[in-house]
This record gives structure tokens, sequence and C-alpha cells, in this order.
């Protein structure tokens, strides 16, 4: 593999989560010399700083971090990555959340995905493809039924077949996407949906791979203004495109 890939984990309070995380990523990604893995953390407040610090110890050089010194947003936060990857000639680049959520395992597998099919602008880590899975992952009901009902709205404004349109696993080939697709994305949470849809419109591929998720018992505040962001921004792109 000689292409330049960039693995990077988005951090805000992962805590011990972020070491099962690296655990998953596979081994052979750690021998190659063009890879790097980038900790991008968005000013934490806990203890993860002190598991990113045993992470850097143990694996050096092939760990670069950034620490942002004021909460900047989810979206902010990958921008701030995106820009790293074009700057350092980067061709390929995979977004790992540091809550373990999205198994690190599959990183691999979706990077080679982008090396054998250059064609593609992103791979993506569809939770919904095996959906007794999702929920055995203890996806809450409520996610999982707000998943399918987003989607199918998604699919219908812009004829498409995906099966999970809010997930957060993302490899991208930068050979195809151009940097200033980026810079005009949601700050905060509705990043990815704002990805997805510019991709859709420039009909650029994506491809979703079945991939397994993990939900702890730490609930998230944000689903319902995400739900109707999401709503409203799918609706506005059907009608006005």
């Amino acid at each position: 593999m000689n292409e330049k890939i960039l693995i990077f984990i988005i951090t805000y309070k992962a805590s011990f989560r972020l070491i099962n995380v690296f655990r998953k990523i596979p081994i052979n990604f750690f021998g190659n010399k063009n890879l790097k893995i980038l900790i991008s953390d968005d000013d934490s407040e806990d203890d993860t700083l002190e598991y990113i610090n045993l992470i850097k110890e143990k694996y050096k050089s092939n760990v670069i971090v950034n620490l942002n010194k004021k909460n900047i947003g989810y979206g902010a936060n990958i921008k701030k990555c995106i820009k790293y990857a074009y700057k350092n000639k980067f061709k390929y680049a995979v977004m790992i959340h540091g809550d373990a959520q999205y198994d690190s395992k599959y990183s691999a597998k979706m990077i080679n995905y982008l090396i054998k099919n250059k064609d593609l602008a992103a791979a993506v880590g569809s939770r919904m493809m095996n959906k007794t899975k999702a929920l055995k992952g203890n996806m809450p009901v409520y996610k999982f039924l707000g998943n399918i009902f987003l989607t199918k709205l998604f699919n219908f404004c812009h004829n498409t077949d995906f099966t999970d349109c809010h997930t957060g696993y993302w490899a991208y080939n930068l050979n195809k996407i151009e940097k200033k697709t980026f810079n005009k994305l949601d700050d905060k949470f509705c990043f990815d949906i704002d990805l997805r849809i510019e991709l859709v419109n420039k009909n650029l591929r994506i491809k979703e791979i079945p991939i397994e998720t993990f939900y702890g018992t730490e609930r998230s505040s944000i689903h319902i203004n995400y739900a109707l962001r999401f709503f409203f921004k799918t609706l506005k792109n059907f009608l006005y495109k």
C-alpha cells in the first residue's frame, strides 16, 4: 500500500473508550510508513487527555495530536483534520469517532475499497444494512426508527438508495472531493448530511459498507435538533436544487 493515508479520530469526552478504538485498528496499518493517525480533541473536560498521552507514548511517530483550545463543534473539528490532510497531500482519509460507537476494525476495509475503486468519492459504514445487528448493538429504538424514516425521506428526495444516512463513519477519497466542498459544510452535527447532499448533487459516488455498532449507556442530547435540521435541509435541497 503506497498511498498516503490519514486516519483521524475526533474526540470529545471519549475517556477510556479511546483505548478501545486504537486496539481495533488493524495492526498492519501501523506498519505502513505512508499512514499517519491524527487525534483531534475538541476541548474535553474529562480525563480524555490522559488517554491521548498514553496512546501518543505507545505509538510515538505514528500518532499526531491536535488539542483545540476551545470547543469548536463536531463539524469544525472534522474540517481541521481535513485541512491537515490536504495540506500534507494525503490521498485518502478515514474518520473514526473516539467514543468507540463505530468499530475501528472496518477502517482498513473502507480505505482499501476506495483504493480499489478510484471512481468512488467516499465509503461510509452503514449500521442499517443489518438492522438486527444495529439493535443488538444497543442502538436506541427511537434512533433506529428515526434513522429509517429520515433515510427514506432522503432517498425519496434525492433518488438514492442508501440504508443509513446518519452514519458518522466516513472514508474520503481526497482526489475526488474538492477541498472547497468541505469548507461550506456545517460546523456542528449536520456536517455529515451536508457532505452527503453535496456529493449526491455533484453525482459523486458513495459506497455503503456494512458495519457493526455499539452504543454505551450515555445518551445524546442533540437528537431532536439534529433530526429537525436534517428534515428541513433535505426538503430544502429537494425543493430548490
